[in-house]
C-alpha cells in the first residue's frame, strides 16, 4: 500500500487529521461489513442440511475452499494497486463470503450461546487494542516484528500438526495465537493511522479496503482462537 498524496505538505494539520480520522472510519466500516457478510453466511449455510451435508462429505471440498481463501487474501495483496476500487471491493466481500462457508463447520462444532459470548470477548478485547495502537505515542515496529515472526511458527506448526493431531500442539498454537493476533491488532491499527496521512483521496476507498482485510483477518483470527479456550462444544 503505498499510494502518495502530493498535496499534503500543503495541507493544513487540522485537513491532514480530517482526512486521517476519514480514512479510519472507512476501514472500519469495510471491516465491519465484511464481519457481518461472514457472519450471515455462516449462519445461513449452517442453516442449511444440504449444504452442511455437502462439506462435511467431501473433504476435498473442504480445504479446496480453505486454499481459495489463501489465494484470494495473495491475489489482494499483489493486485490491490491495479485493480480498481469496485474490483477490490469485490474481492474482499467474495473473501468475506467464502470465509463465511468454511466457518460454518467450525461454528457447528460450538453452541451458539458460547459463539456470541466469544463474539463479544474478541470485539472488546479488539477494540480495546485498537484504542491502544492508535492513542499510543510508543512505536510497536518492534511488536509488530515479533508477532510477525509467531505468525510464521503458528502457520508452520499447524500445518505440521494435521499430521499429528498432538493435543499439546493444539493447545501451544491456541495460546501463541491469541498472544500473536492481540499484537497484530494494535500493530496494524498504529500502522494504518500512520499511513493515513500519505493516502490520497482518489485512493482512500480502494486503501482502505486493504486496511479492512488486515484489520478483518487480525479479528477473525483471534476470534477463532478464542473461541478454542472459550467455547462451549455441542
Amino acid at each position: 500500500m503505498n499510494p502518495y498524496n502530493p498535496y499534503a505538505p500543503q495541507m493544513s494539520r487540522g485537513n491532514v487529521a480530517a482526512d486521517s480520522n476519514a480514512f479510519l472510519r472507512k476501514v472500519y466500516a469495510f471491516m465491519a461489513a465484511g464481519l457481518l457478510a461472514t457472519a450471515v453466511t455462516a449462519s445461513a449455510v449452517a442453516s442449511s442440511e444440504t449444504a452442511v451435508n455437502v462439506l462435511r462429505s467431501n473433504p476435498i471440498l473442504f480445504y479446496g475452499l480453505i486454499f481459495g481463501e489463501l489465494g484470494m487474501v495473495l491475489a489482494f495483496s499483489a493486485l490491490a494497486n491495479r485493480l480498481s476500487t469496485v474490483a477490490a471491493g469485490a474481492l474482499f466481500f467474495g473473501y468475506s463470503v467464502l470465509n463465511g462457508v468454511t466457518l460454518s463447520l467450525i461454528f457447528m462444532a460450538y453452541t451458539a450461546s458460547s459463539i456470541g459470548s466469544t463474539f463479544f470477548v474478541t470485539a472488546g478485547t479488539f477494540g480495546a487494542l485498537s484504542a491502544y495502537g492508535y492513542a499510543t505515542k510508543r512505536d510497536l515496529s518492534g511488536v509488530g516484528s515479533f508477532a510477525m515472526m509467531g505468525l510464521i511458527g503458528l502457520v508452520i506448526a499447524s500445518l505440521v500438526n494435521i499430521l499429528l493431531k498432538s493435543t499439546m500442539i493444539y493447545w501451544l498454537t491456541t495460546f501463541v495465537g491469541v498472544i500473536v493476533f492481540t499484537a497484530l491488532a494494535a500493530y496494524d491499527t498504529q500502522k494504518l493511522k500512520r499511513f493515513a496521512s500519505q493516502v490520497s483521496p482518489d485512493q482512500q476507498s480502494k486503501v482502505a479496503l486493504q486496511g479492512a482485510l488486515m484489520l478483518y483477518l487480525d479479528f477473525i483470527n483471534l476470534f477463532l482462537m478464542l473461541l478454542r479456550l472459550f467455547g462451549r462444544r455441542r
